[in-house]
């Protein structure tokens, strides 16, 4: 992969169902400050974005917040961190797998049913991952599609409403409370998830510890802008309807008429039928990367000598996948999303300080201002925990235990795996 694969990457994974859901919300809260508000969450995720460049840029191998943290804290908390990232991309390809089908059925109702959605569930996942194992390229190749689907509706959104929208509108400027300030602040930083993705599979590219700097800063920015701008366009366009659970797409009928909602919803569709890609991709990755330094069964390092594609660890993720989005247990672990963040954000930013001080892998990008900005990005990081709920938290931690006992049996397993070549070579002598 090239630095724009890794930024089509990226802008996919950012760019996924939430700029087509939150705004609304976040408007409610925040009222005419709401663009303000996408911008400074920009600016405060980049804080994360470059630890991870930093951190990013002393490795070639794939694996992302997991090999950084198994460098810096060893093998145990750096396993912990991989868990909580595999296990937040399966949940959330299952979520948005699931809505992506019911979005679908809802103009097909003769089909609409337990029966119809799960076919549609299990076909569209075992297209995406059918698609991964023919290859990096192949995978690419469809993400830049979907990104390029997914930017041109949303574009021809921001540049019509900026024409369009009546920009007296954007005159006053309503107080907002802490608590109001601290709700929306959450949104925007789970609205702003997803770059990390093009960390975990960097060991990909041409040339890695170069190609992830570029890529991860170029999307943050890019993302930053386009999110803003279409927030702007939105309150100036629909004042009043906060409350929307299709906030873009009654916004471009008001600027638009019936063909821009149409527009934005075939947008929303691309949208997130190329993030399930990008999800996907990054979930197989990360089992991968498990296997090739030994904390995961050899059979998911498995590569297809034709493609160079790790298809167990592909048709695994794609089978958990399934099961979760079927049996619609997503809905209670979805909210381990916030946990597993915090997880992954926080090793990332302790990490770029732990390996600043030891030298060890030598780093191609050092973040300036000393350790100003890793220790900026952990603050932000900690305070997302004060918006989580007490069950959020509760299924946070159900599935870092599960990590840990896997962890255990592994161990477990590669000691026995050893004693029994001990005694095979003893009865060979």
């Amino acid at each position: 992969m090239g630095r724009r694969d890794l930024i089509a990457v990226g802008i996919n994974q950012v760019i996924g169902g939430a700029i087509f859901l939150v705004p609304g919300p976040i408007a409610a809260q925040l009222g005419n400050w709401s663009p303000f508000g996408f911008v400074l969450a920009g600016l405060t995720m980049l804080l994360v974005a470059l630890c991870y460049a930093e951190t990013g840029s002393r490795f070639r191998e794939t694996g992302g917040a997991y090999l950084y943290s198994r460098v810096a804290f060893g093998r145990f908390i750096g396993f912990e961190v991989g868990w909580m990232q595999w296990f937040m991309r399966v949940s959330s390809q299952a979520a948005i797998v699931s809505g992506l089908a019911s979005t679908i059925l809802y103009y097909w109702g003769a089909a609409y049913g337990g029966w119809g959605k799960a076919l549609l569930v299990v076909l569209i996942t075992v297209l995406i991952g059918y698609l991964h194992t023919r290859g990096i390229r192949e995978s690419t190749r469809a993400i830049a599609f979907f990104t390029i689907g997914k930017l041109v509706p949303l574009l021809a959104f921001v540049v019509t409403g900026l024409f369009l929208i009546d920009w007296r509108r954007l005159s006053s400027f309503p107080a907002v409370t802490p608590d109001q300030a601290m709700t929306a602040g959450l949104m925007l930083v789970f609205a702003y998830g997803g770059f990390e993705t093009v960390a975990v599979i960097s060991g990909e590219a041409r040339d890695p510890r170069h190609d992830l700097v570029y890529a991860l800063i170029a999307t943050m920015l890019s993302v930053t802008v386009l999110m803003s701008l279409v927030q702007l366009v939105y309150v100036a366009s629909l004042p009043g309807g906060t409350n929307s659970e299709t906030p873009i797409a009654d916004s471009a009928r008001v600027l638009m008429g019936w063909v821009g909602a149409v527009v934005i919803g075939a947008g929303s569709l691309v949208s997130m039928f190329g993030n399930n890609v990008g999800s996907s991709l990054a979930a197989s990755r990360m089992l991968f990367s498990f296997a090739e330094n030994g904390d995961a069964p050899e059979a998911f390092g498995r590569v297809n000598s034709r493609y160079r594609t790790p298809t167990v660890a592909i048709w695994f993720s794609t089978t958990v996948t399934i099961i979760l989005a079927i049996s619609g247990s997503f809905a209670l672990i979805a909210g381990v999303s916030a946990l597993a963040r915090l997880v992954t954000y926080t090793a990332v930013s302790v990490a770029a300080l732990t390996l600043r001080s030891s030298g060890f892998p030598p780093a191609a990008f050092v973040l300036p201002f000393g350790p100003t900005i890793p220790v900026a990005a952990l603050a932000v990081t900690l305070a997302t925990v004060a918006g989580a709920t007490s069950d959020q938290l509760k299924v946070g931690a159900l599935a870092l235990l599960a990590g840990g006992a896997l962890y255990v049996c592994n161990e477990w397993r590669r000691a026995r795996a050893g004693h029994l070549a001990v005694e095979s070579r003893e009865r060979l002598n």
